[in-house]
């Protein structure tokens, strides 16, 4: 019955021009087109298509073809999709490229999940023949393809480690190889137009937008395969070498990119970022620093005679970037650093560089790593690049940022053992470094020799940062003789005891006191509590410590007591290291032997 209704409306509108169509016609052919395409009358609908008579209303109307054709070669066996595929290619061929480019769109807008990556393996290449059609304003068609295709390949979860790389369960790594070979024909465009018209600049900025979301997602996240046989099956990798190789071959090569980044006037401002744009561009030079410089992705293009510290300054905006993400990324910028610090000799960063912004932010960012991300083994490279970075800066480098984590930071971290290090090659004679001996080293020491609050600091929660600083203490009084007074420690000893020595110890004794009597009132609530919901609650420093079991709150509190012995026990050391010291000097100011 469909084919019958199909050929009478046929029979009717072969014999009308263009002109005289009217929209109830075209309703007509729509709908018993569509009950064809339902009950299977594939063959007599390619007939009908086929036909040169019929080719005004297949170029008009036959654009609402595609949606049911793509739905049959999405429910249909492989047997089954040859004369669907034929349908579509004549659908595509015939029809009007500007109804086509927009309900094909709209196809690709409409899945979600793993039906993403399908849709658009389906219609890359339907979509690419519809687009080169289109020859007026086909810069714009470009772009609104390419800005739906990402923001659908951008709901895709990415693949983060190789197995997943290699299942590649939704699809993405499959859609980034043919999302390639669908822009090569418009790059290759923008390279042969000489004349650089309006429309070929147009382009060419909607291809530059392009490759930068794609630096962004997915290659910001992306992790890739290690550069071995195994990497030439890497598509993520693959993918990013394309996209670097589509920036150049449009005008806009690498060294251009990143060593533009942090400057205030960008050669590319026309584009004109909205903020969240900006943002996106910042990831997106981060995304690209990192592909060619760790993962050494055209590397080759890169000028020979650039300095380690020129190649280190330009990543140092990139590293921050990677920093501020979330921990996924954390991982890229901390190679990144690493693969420019490597290229440097110890203590050949000079000072200076520390008045850039990126250089003091980075290694606070190092300290937030280290300290704060849950994953261990990033925690112990944030460690790492932290070192790395303090012995390839200079003397006063290293005094600049020790000065600043100390100012905003109050884990010790690697940043005492570094400040006794470098007194230590100080004292030596044929050093003579003025930045850790003398007054210098004393306004250092004034922000490592003192509590927070005085004698009402919490000396559990900054026990760490206390044993470093009486350490360090110990070691000074053991080092250096008051005679000599090299360090000018016992010019200050008097504001050292007053600022942190006298301050420790009463709050040494508040403390025990406090949790000595919690103790108590544990023990004697012990066996009550254990009789009813074998649950209790402590006060320490104010709050209450969530429910435990007696015997647990009992083995926190005996922790903590542990904890201020120790404390107790390096204070009462280093006080009587002092006291040797200078009894032993007033000995020999006496002539006492």
């Amino acid at each position: 019955m469909a084919v019958e209704e199909l050929q009478s409306i046929i029979k009717r509108c072969q014999i009308l021009e263009e002109q005289n169509f009217k929209e109830e016609d075209f309703g007509l052919f729509q709908l018993a087109g569509q009950r064809c395409i339902d009950e299977g009358h594939i063959d007599q609908l390619l007939e009908v298509i086929q036909n040169e008579k019929n080719k005004v209303i297949i170029k008009n109307k036959g654009w609402n073809f595609v949606g049911p054709v793509v739905c049959l070669l999405w429910n249909n066996k492989e047997d089954d999709k040859r004369k669907y595929f034929l349908l579509l290619d004549l659908l595509v061929k015939l029809c009007n490229p500007k109804e086509l480019l927009l309900g094909l769109l709209e196809l690709i807008e409409e899945p979600s999940g793993k039906q993403i990556s399908q849709i658009i393996l389906l219609l890359l290449q339907p979509l690419q023949t519809v687009i080169q059609k289109l020859h007026s304003n086909k810069s714009y068609s470009v772009g609104l393809a390419l800005s739906t295709i990402w923001s659908q390949l951008s709901l895709l979860p990415v693949p983060y480690s190789k197995e997943q790389i290699q299942a590649d369960d939704y699809g993405l790594c499959q859609c980034c190889k043919a999302l390639i070979e669908f822009t090569k024909p418009f790059v290759k465009e923008v390279t042969n137009d000489k004349e650089n018209s309006l429309g070929n600049q147009r382009l060419k900025d909607e291809l530059l937008k392009f490759c930068f979301k794609s630096l962004k997602c997915p290659l910001l996240t992306a992790q890739f395969l290690e550069q071995s046989e195994e990497a030439e099956n890497d598509l993520l990798r693959s993918f990013a070498s394309e996209i670097i190789g589509f920036l150049s071959a449009i005008g806009y090569p690498f060294p251009k990119m990143i060593f533009n980044h942090g400057k205030k006037k960008r050669t590319w401002d026309y584009l004109e970022f909205e903020e969240e744009e900006d943002k996106q561009f910042a990831d997106s030079l981060a995304s690209l620093a990192y592909l060619v410089f760790v993962q050494g992705i055209s590397i080759d293009q890169l000028p020979m005679v650039l300095s380690p510290s020129y190649l280190l300054q330009f990543n140092m905006g990139h590293i921050e970037v990677f920093l501020q993400r979330t921990e996924s990324v954390f991982s890229k910028g901390l190679d990144l650093l690493e693969n420019s610090l490597l290229r440097m000799e110890d203590n050949s960063l000079l000072h200076q560089y520390l008045e850039i912004k990126s250089f003091l932010t980075v290694p606070q960012g190092l300290v937030k790593v280290m300290t704060l991300c849950p994953d261990e083994t990033l925690r112990k490279k944030g460690l790492a690049m932290l070192q790395l970075y303090i012995n390839k800066l200079d003397s006063q480098g290293k005094y600049t940022l020790f000065r600043c984590l100390l100012n905003t930071s109050n884990h010790s971290g690697v940043g005492f053992q570094n400040i006794k290090n470098q007194i230590d090659i100080s004292l030596k004679i044929t050093h003579n470094n003025k930045w850790f001996t003398g007054p210098q080293l004393i306004s250092l020491l004034d922000l490592v020799l003192f509590l927070p609050e005085g004698a009402e600091t919490d000396l559990l929660q900054n026990s760490d940062r206390i044993m470093a600083s009486l350490n360090l203490l110990r070691y000074l009084v053991i080092k250096d003789n008051e005679s000599d007074n090299q360090t000018g420690l016992w010019t200050e000893l008097g504001k050292i005891e007053n600022n942190f020595l006298k301050p420790l110890h009463t709050g040494l004794n508040m403390s025990k006191a406090h949790y000595e009597a919690e103790m108590k009132n544990s023990q004697e609530n012990s066996q009550e509590v254990q009789r009813s919901k074998d649950f209790c609650s402590v006060t320490v420093g104010g709050e209450e410590m969530p429910n435990m079991p007696p015997e647990m709150q009992l083995k926190v509190l005996h922790s903590a007591l542990f904890t201020f012995d120790l404390i107790e026990s390096v204070l009462a050391r280093v006080e009587e290291l002092i006291e040797i010291k200078t009894k032993s000097t007033s000995e020999e100011n006496t002539g006492i032997k």
